[in-house]
């Protein structure tokens, strides 16, 4: 059995590796590591959780032991598409590499150019970021990247679907061609193939069997709902609190749109929830993932691209608000719970406009989820106006238009036909013009005197507003000239006039 001791690690990286308790690699570390410590370029493909991001880590600590950065000029660059993932890597250097001196430098969004440009002048032996904020510290002249020797680009396929791949195109182009280059995706679509065709001269391929399948103490179950938000809601709403054993849970959307109202509906509601989306600031970010850790929060909403990567190892349930529409997606939600033989229970809202999304995951897996409380054919009929999540525009319903004014809600369905009018009713409406018009009179009477005292008030003398109101009524005079009297005070300033 292949140790890592037999991998070529320095001494350092070693030791490292022994005290934070491992001795056996994982496929992909046994596969990547020798090559890259050859400097050849590194095809992986392996999916989040299989110990890719030590696959590179360890032989770049090994290499990194010769030489320093200088300012400005960065050694080695790893792209990372979420600032959660990137903040990881930097946490497994400070891991590994606790026996080495070097810089590591962390460029994310949410934290200011002043700090991060302080850490580029000492020089950067590491540089971890995302392409975007890469990009912004490049155009004001803070960064050098002629000096790269290592080239990680993590998680491409993510890097495609969140549409980096034009900013990798243009930062790839900055560096040297002779740098060495390590590619990593879990999977390999056409457009990412092609893309590693372009940055790579020659490489080691390893592939790692992605898991096909959930932990066998993961228990899965499809719930039926209707399609409209609201009622996916209150679907999942009863979900949550009929679980009994919940400790906390996840809660994936395919959409930041989505978490955002997911989570708000959620909070209204009276539960304890956070969110994490990529609108937030990397301080509130940090804050959200550490409540959620301590069980502050019980309920996290999060999005794929927000939640890949993110290391929490103690989850009892998943909610899939949205089908996921790659079935990998799927496997690597539900991933989230029943880790280190713990159980877990994972539920999927499905609707009838996801039925081939659920046909691709079952197809993936390999077996038949269960349905809770019966399949899509078992739903009851809608009926219109009973959810009491349904958001409502000034509390009038759908139907509420074409009421009058002061209308009850529920006056429409009150009202009598023609042929059921009784003769009392037809003396009650006789009677009602006449009982008005005696009302009428009444409050007539009763405004007389506070409009004679009204009128009897005397204007103030100083009221602009009203007089201009009653000369511009009453004005029967000659249209004036210029401004007329409102001369602008610019104008009655004297001054020497200039020959």
């Amino acid at each position: 059995m292949t140790t890592f001791a037999d991998l070529g690690l320095s001494q350092k990286v070693l030791s490292a590796v022994t005290d934070a308790g491992y001795t056996i690699p994982t496929p992909i570390q046994a596969g990547a590591i020798p090559f890259a410590l050859e400097r050849r370029d590194i095809c992986g493909i392996a999916q989040t959780g299989t110990g890719k991001t030590a696959s590179f880590v360890l032989p770049m600590l090994s290499l990194l032991e010769k030489g320093r950065a200088r300012a400005r000029m960065p050694r080695t660059l790893i792209l990372e598409p979420t600032r959660e993932l990137a903040a990881q890597v930097a946490e497994n250097f400070e891991k590994y590499g606790k026996n080495h001196r070097l810089n590591v430098a962390l460029l994310i969004g949410g934290v200011s150019f002043e700090d991060q440009d302080r850490k580029l002048e000492r020089g950067a032996d590491v540089l971890i970021c995302t392409p975007g904020r890469l990009l912004d510290h490049f155009e004001r002249g803070k960064l050098l990247m002629s000096g790269v020797e290592i080239l990680v680009i993590d998680e491409a396929d993510r890097m495609l679907d969140m549409g980096f791949i034009p900013d990798i195109e243009r930062i790839a182009k900055l560096i040297p061609f002779t740098r060495q280059t390590l590619f990593f995706s879990a999977t390999m679509p056409p457009e990412i193939q092609k893309l590693a065709d372009r940055f790579l001269q020659n490489p080691e391929r390893i592939e790692v069997a992605k898991p096909a399948s959930a932990a066998k103490t993961v228990t899965q179950r499809f719930v039926a709902s209707h399609s409209k938000d609201y009622e996916k809601r209150a679907v999942l709403r009863e979900l949550v609190r009929a679980q009994t054993e919940l400790k906390n849970a996840i809660i994936f959307c395919n959409r930041k749109k989505d978490v955002a109202d997911l989570f708000r509906s959620l909070e209204r509601h009276g539960f304890s929830v956070g969110a994490l989306h990529g609108d937030m600031d990397q301080r509130s970010r940090t804050t959200m993932l550490q409540n959620f850790r301590d069980g502050n929060l019980q309920l996290l909403v999060a999005s794929d691209v927000a939640a890949r990567g993110l290391d929490i190892p103690d989850v009892s349930h998943v909610f899939n608000f949205d089908v996921p529409i790659h079935s990998e997606d799927y496997v690597h939600r539900i991933g989230r719970t029943g880790r280190a033989g713990r159980s877990g229970a994972a539920f999927t809202l499905v609707t009838k406009r996801d039925t081939k999304f659920v046909d691709a995951i079952e197809k993936l897996i390999g077996e038949n989820v269960e349905w809770l409380n019966g399949d899509l054919n078992s739903l009851p009929p809608v009926e219109e106006g009973k959810d009491s999540d349904r958001p409502r525009r000034n509390g009038r319903e759908r139907g509420d238009k074409d009421r009058g004014r002061g209308r009850g809600k529920h006056s429409a369905a009150s009202h009598k036909s023609d042929n059921d009018i009784q003769d009392n009713d037809v003396q009650v409406i006789a009677a009602a013009p006449a009982k008005a018009e005696v009302v009428k009179n009444e409050r007539k009477a009763e405004q007389k005197p506070q409009n004679n005292a009204r009128n009897n008030r005397p204007y103030p003398a100083n009221d602009d507003s009203r007089d201009r109101r009653r000369h511009r009524d009453h004005d029967d005079g000659p249209t004036p000239v210029g401004f007329g009297d409102d001369i602008p005070a610019f104008m009655l300033i004297a001054g020497s006039a200039k020959v």
